[in-house]
């Protein structure tokens, strides 16, 4: 395949995930604001927080390392040998049931036990269900990706998910005292979907496209796993390189999944907690998600465009060190006005902004609270992005190493810091470690930074302060909403 179809495709690829993205996001806020009123908060924190996360912690076990390693480009791949690989995951995938699901049931709290909610044996198992039926669809999904079938994952992925949507809110309306249920049959009826969407559509591009030479798949009985003739079963060479990537990603989803876990497995927050944590997160990181990260991945993608990587200021093309700073320092400012803009008005209006999108569940108790303190984690975020755009377009291949080295260790921090902070102040302590880590990282940014342009001209840190009048009318505008709350 030509390099420019693959950029062309891979571009594609991105544009169509990024729409998806925007669209599941836009339709869980919109989802979760009906639904709201309707449910309990024991109820959200039992399904957004814990078996949200025996999904997403089986799947991801299950499935990530072979997703990595299959889509790797090798010259000799049989792909026959890579359909038997890829069908590995479904048996991988019951063990992981299994396994998370016995504890779930049996070692972590049974909410059946200790609250009014009901069905939360079911919904273990039926969220562990959905994991083995969807990795059915694993094979499939790796021969689409590999050859470009650009829309294939956002179409079908999107169709599955805007059924379970339609079912959850139906179900809760039609059936509001299944509780768990009414969640457990949407999520398993949008897994069965899916896989049946996957293997529907490759069945009748078979059959459909049969002198297609340069496609692996030249029968349905392709789609599935067989006897090779004088090969091995499986591709060694990728299962090996699963095996590496298994253990790379294996710390990366504790990480990006810490708080869930700190959660489920040491008991600081109720389940009603959990479920109001989780929504003040979904809803107060819709600003960085929509207007910080589009600004990060730019600037690094324009920094990296311009500097030479790892060679100090005094060797950059000094036309080009110039824009550097100065395109720097306008996003320094632009982003830190930006955050202390969603922070003044947030803080004054974060008890209206929950109850007009979730009602009395949400702007009473530590609602409010959460998300206040959530809009000064913004400012961090907002900051954060943009120094660490222009250090790791900077750095040296060395000293990303070392960079790396020093995340596991703020990785560390934080996780110990939430557990603490959470078991001394409750949920407020989550936010406030995230905040702590990222202090951290700003630090260590704006230190490389500093010293980056030390012997040179240019003062791009300059821009993370706003001027006095500004600051003064930052001030006023928090007092002046803080009164007319």
């Amino acid at each position: 395949m030509k390099s420019s179809a693959l950029l062309s495709g891979a571009a594609k690829a991105a544009s169509y995930n990024m729409l998806l993205q925007l669209a599941l996001r836009m339709t869980t806020f919109v989802l979760n604001a009906f639904i709201l009123r309707y449910i309990s908060k024991d109820l959200l924190g039992i399904v957004n927080v814990r078996l949200t996360l025996l999904y997403s912690t089986t799947l991801f076990l299950a499935k990530e390392a072979f997703d990595r390693a299959c889509l790797s480009k090798s010259e000799e791949r049989d792909w026959r040998q890579v359909i038997n690989l890829l069908w590995c995951t479904f048996p991988i995938a019951l063990i992981w049931c299994g396994s998370l699901g016995y504890i779930w049931l049996y070692v972590l709290d049974n909410p059946d036990s200790t609250s009014s909610i009901t069905g939360y044996t079911a919904g273990v198992i039926c969220y562990s269900m959905s994991t083995a039926i969807e990795v059915l669809a694993e094979p499939l999904f790796v021969v689409g990706q590999s050859f470009l079938f650009v829309k294939l994952k956002v179409v079908l992925l999107g169709i599955s998910q805007g059924i379970k949507c339609i079912l959850t809110v139906f179900l809760v309306l039609m059936q509001p005292q299944w509780g768990i249920i009414n969640f457990s049959i949407a999520q398993l009826v949008s897994s069965i979907v899916y896989v049946t969407l996957y293997h529907g559509y490759f069945a009748h591009y078979i059959l459909k496209n049969k002198k297609d030479d340069d496609f692996p798949l030249k029968s349905i009985r392709d789609m599935y796993p067989r006897i090779i003739p004088n090969k091995p079963f499986i591709d060694l060479h990728m299962a090996s390189l699963t095996w590496s990537f298994f253990k790379q990603s294996f710390l990366k989803q504790i990480l990006t999944e810490g708080e869930k876990y700190i959660m489920t497995f040491f008991d600081v927050l109720s389940f009603a907690d959990q479920g109001i944590y989780d929504v003040i997160n979904n809803l107060g990181s819709l600003a960085a998600r929509f207007v910080f990260l589009p600004i990060e991945e730019s600037s690094y993608l324009f920094f990296s465009q311009i500097l030479t990587r790892g060679s100090p200021a005094h060797k950059q093309s000094q036309d080009s060190l110039r824009l550097c700073a100065s395109v720097l320092g306008v996003l320094l400012k632009a982003v830190s006005l930006i955050g202390a803009i969603i922070l003044v008005f947030g803080y004054s209006n974060a008890y209206l902004a929950l109850h007009l999108y979730g009602g009395e569940i949400l702007s009473t108790g530590s609602g409010p609270l959460l998300l206040r303190w959530y809009c000064l984690y913004v400012l961090f975020i907002a900051v954060n992005g943009t120094t660490e755009a222009f250090v790791f377009a900077a750095m040296s291949k060395e000293e990303v190493d070392k960079y790396n080295k020093k995340m596991l260790l703020f990785s560390g921090l934080f996780l110990f810091s939430s557990w603490l902070l959470t078991s001394l102040i409750g949920s407020v302590g989550f936010i406030l470690a995230n905040c702590l880590n990222m202090v951290a990282r700003i630090i260590h940014s704006l230190y490389f930074i500093s010293e980056y342009f030390h012997n040179t001209t240019y003062h791009p840190l300059y821009g993370v302060v706003p001027c006095l009048p500004v600051v003064f009318s930052l001030i006023v505008s928090l007092l002046v909403t803080s009164i007319s709350e």
